[in-house]
């Protein structure tokens, strides 16, 4: 390919919570061969790690040790979530590690350990990865950028019915504000805030079913693709 990437393309895929990232990103890789790496899954382990071990959420020195020290890996399917070989896949979703996740995210020394690691893990391509600055600062020469949104209301549904099909009680109005409040924290921090890339693929998925919002990314991912073949 003329990425020059021995593996592929590199696929970014960027967003606010609840638009769809990590169930497209998935299937997305999966339909190309790809490797799935979901980013913010790295920031949830840590925040769980926090969690444990009582660490303050404005204790940047502490955290930073924390994820130098901390070995967040995924399954070969990229489905589950290990911490130090622990299934914390369930973990990493609960309210507490969720609103902990936007604290920790915002430790620049976090940040950095964390993208280093996931360039090491996409630098060769043929990955999709998911998050909140994929295409402005983990690999912001990717091959294709995607920017997935979706109303907050139709965000924090989705994230409502998820937890109910699990059997666990939930608070749409909790999630709304919970979703919302996550969403500022998001774009106004000052270590890699989440944006929309100039270069990136706007998809509004609120009136999209997973399936159409797949389908069209196969196809640009396609598009792209060709582009690179050689005549």
């Amino acid at each position: 390919m003329t990425s020059g990437r021995e593996k592929g393309l590199v696929i970014a895929i960027d967003g606010p919570s609840g638009a769809g990232k990590s169930t497209i990103g998935r299937a997305l890789a999966e339909e190309f061969g790809y490797t799935y790496l979901d980013t913010g899954a790295m920031y949830r382990a840590l925040a769980v790690r926090a969690l444990e071990q009582n660490i303050p959420l404005d204790d940047a020195e502490a955290l930073a040790r924390a994820a130098a020290a901390a070995f967040i890996s995924f399954d070969e399917t990229g489905k589950r979530v290990l911490l130090d070989g622990r299934d914390v896949t369930e973990e990493i979703r609960s309210r507490e590690a969720t609103r902990a996740a936007s604290e920790v995210a915002k430790i620049g020394a976090v940040r950095r350990e964390l993208v280093r690691r996931q360039q090491d893990l996409g630098r060769e391509g043929g990955v999709a990865l998911d998050g909140r600055d994929i295409g402005s600062v983990v690999f912001p020469n990717a091959e294709v950028k995607f920017y997935l949104d979706a109303a907050p209301e139709k965000r924090a549904q989705r994230r409502f019915d998820e937890l109910r099909a699990k059997g666990r009680e939930a608070s749409l109005e909790a999630i709304l504000e919970d979703l919302r409040a996550r969403d500022h924290q998001d774009m106004t921090r000052s270590d890699s805030p989440l944006v929309r890339c100039e270069d990136a693929i706007v998809i509004d998925t609120t009136m999209m079913s997973p399936k159409e919002v797949l389908a069209r990314l196969v196809g640009l991912v396609r598009t792209r693709i060709s582009a690179d073949r050689p005549d």
